[in-house]
């Protein structure tokens, strides 16, 4: 296996691992460590769906974006992760939102938090946000500059999270 494939195969793990466990993880730490069946049953249904529906997105995205980008979904502030997609995804889950995959993150992490119902997991959730949006913007720019007047008109007709 070559070193590219490698890197490539790590950083889908480490993010997988970063956004499925770890920060889940924070959350309910600083929220002191409740029983996973603590919470009300409304709330274990409700964050059941969000979270399933959050990871499902997020999956689809992934999928998509490495089958028809023909690379990665992501840079890391910049720096390429793994291999950079070739082409500007604008179907599929990309037709829906410009950042499908950290919208399904944004939802799953809301239905984290409505388990956890603390203002210590929603203050971890407000810190993840603001410090995507500095990578939104970076990834932004990336692709304005790889994409020009594509990327553009793809901005115009499609919401940055939301339909």
């Amino acid at each position: 296996m070559n070193m590219r494939k490698l890197r490539e195969i790590a950083g889908y793990v480490l993010g997988g691992l970063m956004f499925v466990l770890l920060i889940p993880t924070v959350m309910w730490l600083v929220s002191g460590r409740p029983g996973f069946l603590a919470a009300p049953i409304w709330r274990m249904v409700v964050a059941l769906i969000l979270s399933l529906v959050g990871l499902s997105l997020s999956v689809w995205s992934i999928v998509y974006m490495r089958r028809k980008g023909d690379g990665n979904p992501m840079d890391a502030f910049g720096h390429e992760v793994a291999p950079r997609t070739k082409h500007l995804m604008t179907e599929g889950p990309y037709r829906l939102s410009r950042n499908p995959m950290l919208s399904g993150s944004f939802i799953y992490y809301a239905g984290v938090c409505i388990w956890l119902w603390t203002w210590q997991a929603l203050l971890v959730f407000v810190a993840f946000i603001a410090i995507m949006m500095l990578q939104v913007f970076s990834e932004e720019k990336r692709l304005r500059k790889d994409f020009g007047e594509e990327y553009e008109a793809y901005c115009r007709r499609t919401g940055r999270f939301w339909p």
